[in-house]
């Protein structure tokens, strides 16, 4: 087989058999396919497309090309959860301890965030203590015990991905279904986890921009899984604005912890419930209605159940419990300034990835692999799409470090919201459930 004429084959619209997939994939990751012919298949690809079954084996491919984790020796339904990519994520340090009070199993690798999104690990670690290098033993022994751990990628899961995507960025073929489709499920699939739900963000500020594409991944992600044999469901779910009011690394777990005890924000809630109830749904084969599923999520968190279960999970990881129990301990920002509003009207929209970017700039996340990250530092968004202000109104808080001159951040932040004279109705948060 040659790579020639795998590109050329697919370059002309041709339906590529899983062997010259497999070619692709193993010769690229051992350094037998250069990256300029990599590059061409790639954009191929991007151009011609691929069906689902040559979706599903590539997806195979990448999967299979380094550590597959068998979660061995864990006792129960084991699920995981993934998110497309979004501003003011905290949803897996609540979702985990609900999942788990409910009796569930969750083993959930995790990674580091680098650009406007933020990761679940740099999060976790604004708990001084917390560590999320466990050991394979230590790993298996915490999901046994508390029912949910968050521990890093190894270094070898799915090295295809790895070289694939940084050639697809710099050679402008990230957009593309099938590509995408592949290489979140090839990471999820290498997990041996029994269910999966899948939060995929719409909007500004999100990886995908528009419904239609979102709904096409999502079924794609779906079906490429249920062929491995896995239960999965993709949630839709907005990002035109962030989710709930906190953005940064210790603001986001003040407000995990407050929605484990019943007080978080609204859309915050709304998802956690929608994706535990999905996950309920799952783990029961659906022998419970999804109002009964929701009534017993509902019922975790309003016990305080489900904060216990966090308590526990940053106990067992070494994390300092004081900073759960009491937040105020928690990395707090030297100084905080109001951000107000220029102009009176309605907000139409808050560019939701230019939220993330100005809290980049704050220190809150990563632009590159080396960026240090402040985990004190960060955003409170108080005005939200649909509210009315007046200028000077306060539209969010700065949480900043005067070492750092925060006006850029500040500058870019006041233009991510578009303010109109028109009344805006709310954004509804959960645009649709893919099954």
């Amino acid at each position: 087989m040659r790579t020639y004429d795998v590109i050329k084959n697919k370059r002309d619209g041709l339906k590529l058999s899983p062997e010259a997939i497999r070619f692709m994939v193993q010769g690229f990751v051992k350094g037998e396919i250069p990256d300029y012919q990599m590059s061409a298949f790639l954009m191929a690809v991007f151009f011609k497309g691929m069906d689902e079954e040559e979706t599903f084996h590539l997806t195979d491919a990448m999967r299979r090309s380094g550590d597959l984790i068998e979660l061995p020796g864990i006792k129960g339904f084991t699920v995981d959860k993934h998110s497309t990519g979004g501003v003011g994520d905290k949803t897996s340090l609540v979702l985990g301890p609900v999942l788990a009070t409910l009796g569930l199993k969750v083993a959930k690798l995790s990674g580091r965030g680098l650009g406007h999104t933020g990761g679940t690990i740099d999060k976790l670690e604004a708990i001084k203590g917390f560590s999320c290098d466990l050991t394979t033993k230590q790993f298996i022994d915490a999901v046994n015990s508390i029912g949910v751990a968050i521990a890093g990628q190894t270094g070898n899961l799915v090295p295809a991905d790895k070289k694939i995507y940084a050639l697809r960025d710099v050679t402008a073929t990230v957009d593309s279904i099938p590509l995408i489709a592949a290489s979140i499920m090839s990471k999820k699939l290498a997990i041996r986890n029994q269910g999966l739900v899948l939060d995929v963000k719409v909007g500004s500020g999100a990886f995908i921009k528009s419904l239609p594409d979102a709904r096409e991944l999502a079924r794609l992600m779906v079906k490429i899984g249920k062929q491995d044999g896995r239960k999965v469901t993709a949630i839709l779910s907005n990002m035109d604005e962030p989710l709930g009011e906190m953005i940064g690394n210790a603001l986001e777990v003040r407000e995990a912890i407050d929605t484990l005890r019943g007080k978080g924000p609204s859309d915050l809630m709304e998802l956690v419930k929608t994706l535990a109830t999905e996950a309920l749904l799952q783990a029961k084969d659906r022998k419970i209605s999804q109002a009964e599923a929701a009534q017993k999520v509902q019922e975790v968190i309003s016990s305080g159940q489900a904060f216990t279960r966090f308590v526990e999970m940053v106990k067992s990881q070494g994390g300092d419990v004081a900073m759960v129990e009491n937040p105020d301990r928690l990395p707090t920002a030297k100084e905080i300034r109001p951000l107000k509003a220029t102009v009176g009207g309605n907000i139409k929209q808050i560019a939701c990835e230019e939220v993330g970017l100005a809290a980049m700039m704050l220190g809150a996340g990563r632009e590159t692999k080396d960026s240090v990250i402040d985990p004190a530092v960060g955003f409170r968004i108080i005005k939200r799409v649909g509210d009315s202000v007046q200028p000077g109104d306060t539209l969010a808080e700065i949480h900043l470090n005067p070492d750092r001159d925060p006006k850029p951040a500040m500058d870019r932040l006041l233009k991510a919201y578009i303010i109109g004279p028109e009344p805006v109705k709310a954004l509804s948060l959960i645009l649709d459930i893919v099954s």
